[in-house]
């Protein structure tokens, strides 16, 4: 086997060198802290997610998009909730963590589904992540998903997010305040008018509760998914 040349070798670090200055940059801006997590009102939690940037970085891989779109569950109370009433699985049990950490399930078996813990701990509150706007990563995103071309399906819906991101149930309980996986302010912010409410997304079993208005979107971005019926 030849030694690999000195130019391959030279490429390579320079790539690895611009990787870490890109994760350095992306560590120093404003990354969300448990005290954003762990107040009590989940609606105005999710409401201040929109716009705010979901960043990976698993396996040497940096991945991140804008969420532009979300869904509170208000735990106990909230019939469309995994925690309603007080269940309580080897499933459920990561929503009574305090706030500020992942809360990935697997739904009908195929789709793993990224949710954020918020709340002080045995209070089980969340909010799924539905869809992103890619912003960092999207070759990468693109070899994740089999997907050719970067369109608005790369990361719409919630299943679409967490194979883009590289994201599974063996993140469940991941800290959002470490390297692996965190939600980054970095200043941007939508027009408030832009921000609209409905109902959830595929939660007709919730009876009344599925009528709540706990569903955040961006009005008109492509990457939002389907509306609810």
């Amino acid at each position: 086997m030849k030694p690999e040349s000195s130019s391959r070798c030279g490429i390579r670090s320079i790539k690895n060198r611009r990787l870490m200055i890109t994760i350095i940059c992306w560590q120093m801006k404003k990354k969300l802290g448990n005290d954003f997590y762990r107040r009590d009102d989940v609606l105005l939690i999710a409401r201040e997610l929109i716009g705010k940037i979901l960043v990976s970085h698993l396996d040497g891989i940096l991945t991140s998009g804008r969420i532009v779109e979300c869904e509170a569950y208000a735990g106990l109370k909230d019939k469309a909730a995994h925690s309603f009433g007080g269940r309580r699985t080897s499933r459920t049990e990561t929503m009574y963590s305090p706030g500020g950490v992942a809360y990935v399930y697997l739904c009908y078996g195929i789709h793993h589904l990224f949710n954020i813990v918020t709340n002080v701990k045995d209070v089980p509150q969340g909010i799924l992540i539905r869809s992103l706007e890619p912003v960092k990563g999207i070759t990468d995103m693109l070899l994740r998903t089999g997907k050719e071309k970067a369109d608005n399906s790369l990361t719409r819906g919630p299943g679409n997010v967490t194979r883009a991101m590289g994201i599974s149930t063996s993140h469940n309980s991941t800290p959002l305040t470490g390297t692996r996986i965190y939600v980054v302010d970095d200043g941007f912010r939508y027009p408030p008018a832009s921000i609209q409410s409905s109902p959830r997304i595929g939660v007709d079993y919730a009876g009344a509760d599925a009528l709540l208005p706990y569903r955040f979107f961006v009005k008109g971005n492509g990457f939002v998914s389907g509306r609810p019926k």
